[in-house]
């Protein structure tokens, strides 16, 4: 389930359109894995009326010290609206082993959509559409208009987006930098063009989308190094020298098909989206001071009074 309020519409209508000269940084934020990830790292957590606030507390702090990290000029947050008709009905296992959301994150996401709007951070959410898929479109709109790009995940699925523009900013990656290709390429050994066959290959247990038998990271990183593709792959399957493997990428040609349908993301998501929709824009203070009272977030109301005191002693 996915904030019931989503602050940025999305009507259909042309590309990403940016006002003027293009230029700056978009944040983009995977909502869920971020909601997900601040809900098992905090266990224990309520407001003073006794409410669970373990997720929106957490998922605050990562926000900022994210911005802090990135320091964008532009912001979204995007969450799954359900998953994608196209891929269910090409495999209908797709992502179907994941348990329902937890009954205390659920409760708590309405809280971190008041926050997004109180502190006027888009929130983008939309019926049958797959966060990876909308981060994805927005991604390259915003590079095609020269701003550069910061997809905030673990989620692999996205190194396949990585450009010169578009870097990923991996939560589980201890050294906190922004992954280019040369990260892509220690994590997976082949280039963001070649990820979506090397996932192909491989398979991905979180999606629920089988390998090839046998096939595993090394495996398919060794062969797209040889072959460059799946598509050179299977036109030269006779050259490759293991019997065994030969054989099961043979028996699995439509599974590994299949896979790259499934794996790559859509960049094509209508709606009317423009760069100026994403700045980042002056929050509504007195709200974030009473929402931060409510849940008995003391220290984040006291750094937010001190900020709003020294803003206006410079003034």
């Amino acid at each position: 389930m996915a904030p019931d309020r989503a602050p940025t519409p999305a009507a259909p209508a042309e590309k990403l359109r940016a006002p003027g000269p293009g230029g700056g940084c978009l944040l983009l934020v995977d909502g869920h894995a971020y909601a997900y990830r601040a809900f098992h790292a905090i266990r224990s957590l309520s407001s003073p009326t006794g409410q669970p606030t373990n997720a929106i507390f957490g998922f605050l702090r990562m926000l900022g010290k994210m911005r802090a990290a990135v320091n964008p000029t532009h912001l979204a947050v995007v969450w799954d609206g359900g998953l994608a008709e196209e891929r269910v009905a090409q495999h209908p296992e797709y992502k179907a082993q994941r348990p329902p959301m937890p009954v205390d994150l659920e409760a708590q996401l309405s809280g971190i959509a008041d926050y997004l709007d109180a502190a006027r951070i888009p929130s983008l959410c939309r019926k049958g559409v797959e966060a990876d898929d909308w981060i994805a479109t927005l991604a390259r709109q915003a590079e095609a208009v020269d701003c550069r790009v910061v997809i905030a995940s673990s989620d692999k699925d996205f190194m396949q987006l990585v450009t010169p523009r578009v870097g990923l900013l991996n939560p589980n990656d201890k050294s906190e930098i922004i992954w280019t290709d040369v990260e892509v390429r220690a994590k997976a050994g082949v280039a963001p063009g070649q990820i979506v066959d090397w996932l192909s290959l491989v398979g991905d247990s979180v999606d629920n989308i089988p390998g090839v038998p046998g096939v595993g990271p090394k495996t398919a990183t060794e062969l797209l190094e040889r072959f460059g593709s799946v598509e050179h792959l299977y036109a030269r399957l006779d050259e490759v020298s293991s019997e065994r493997i030969r054989a099961k990428l043979r028996e699995t040609q439509a599974v590994v098909r299949k896979n790259q349908q499934l794996i790559r993301l859509r960049e094509d998501i209508a709606g009317d989206f423009t760069l100026a929709d994403y700045r980042v824009a002056v929050p509504d203070a007195p709200r974030l001071i009473a929402l931060f009272t409510g849940w008995g977030f003391r220290t984040m109301r006291q750094e937010l009074e001190a900020e709003l005191v020294g803003q206006r002693e410079l003034f």
